[in-house]
């Protein structure tokens, strides 16, 4: 079967296009990213799309949001499974970024009458964390 998309692999997706500007600030918030449109092929080569939200709390640089978009873009025509581009691009911003606490939600549109959400968290033990925030945020 050809295809008029030019189809890449996950490895082609380039987190040099992530750019940061200076933190303004010592103090510490967070900084919340929203992207409704977000879409790659799945492994069946069929288009999927999600939703990620991302808790950002930075150290000495944010994200800077055109940049962000651009790598986005990247994905739209990666074949790429739910779990290998949500940890994909937990790895990327954390090692651009180097934030104090990183989350990430996807919440991927419904396909065959199932829709999943998948998340990370750096302060996860798995992930190297102290589940500081896991474990207060999930007491009840």
């Amino acid at each position: 079967m050809s295809s008029l998309i030019d189809m890449r692999k996950y490895t082609d997706v380039d987190p040099k296009l992530l750019k940061g500007i200076r933190n303004p600030t010592n103090e510490a918030y967070e900084i919340k990213i929203d992207a409704p449109e977000f879409t790659f092929i799945g492994r069946m080569n069929q288009p999927d799309y999600g939703h990620i939200n991302i808790w950002f709390y930075p150290k000495d640089r944010v994200i800077e949001l055109k940049s962000f978009k651009e790598y986005l873009t990247q994905y739209r025509n990666v074949v790429i499974s739910y779990e290998r581009v949500t940890n994909q691009i937990y790895d990327h911003l954390m090692e651009v970024f180097k934030p104090e606490r990183l989350r990430i939600e996807i919440l991927f549109r419904p396909r065959g009458g199932i829709s999943s959400k998948l998340s990370i968290d750096s302060d996860w033990g798995a992930r190297g964390g102290t589940d500081q925030y896991w474990s207060k945020e999930n007491r009840n």
